[in-house]
């Protein structure tokens, strides 16, 4: 089975990225290439659960609300705003908004800590710091997989379609949404 693709619309990060492109501009583009399309609910990344909203009325793929919903109040707004999946990171939500959520999970031991309350929960790895930005000195996608959970998305760092891990479930391109799908 392929993995399914998560297009990001993102106009910038914290990080220092600005897209070249326009917000509508990099809409068109993953609803055109996306499985799903991901939809940042954080300004810092150009993105606001308006947006979502928004979104909404202009696709009916999946979307992924994008951002760190440090509260289960957050993930319950995009919910509302009409995400399909809302990416919590480095918490759990409550146990009723689980199956709604893709949960990124920093640390391996917090991350088999989670997997052992929430077998079925899909997981994403996330290779870029969150606290810095950088991407991580080594990926340990692998190492997650091999805790055995049954859906693992990959994030950061995926440029072209020869960087997606063999065993991905799904992978989510933001920054280099453009240059990945010229090489598809």
């Amino acid at each position: 089975m392929k993995p399914i693709f998560i297009a990001e619309v993102k106009t910038k990060s914290p990080f220092g990225f600005y897209s070249k492109l326009f917000w509508r501009e990099l809409f068109e583009v993953a609803d055109n290439y996306g499985d799903w399309i991901s939809i940042h609910t954080d300004y810092r990344w150009g993105g606001s659960f308006k947006f979502l909203r928004f979104v909404r009325t202009l696709t009916n793929k999946p979307i992924l609300a994008k951002g760190i919903h440090a509260t289960d109040d957050e993930v319950q707004e995009a919910l509302r705003c009409g995400a399909d999946k809302v990416l919590v990171v480095d918490r759990l939500p409550a146990e009723k908004y689980v199956e709604q959520c893709l949960l990124e999970i920093s640390s391996l031991t917090d991350f088999r800590k989670a997997l052992s309350k929430f077998p079925t929960a899909k997981f994403v790895y996330n290779n870029r710091d969150l606290s810095t930005g950088k991407m991580k000195s080594h990926n340990y996608f692998d190492a997650y997989k091999c805790e055995g959970p049954e859906w693992l998305c990959q994030a950061s760092g995926i440029k072209t379609i020869k960087d997606i891990h063999p065993s991905a479930d799904a992978f989510i391109v933001g920054e280099h949404l453009i240059e990945f799908c010229n090489s598809l």
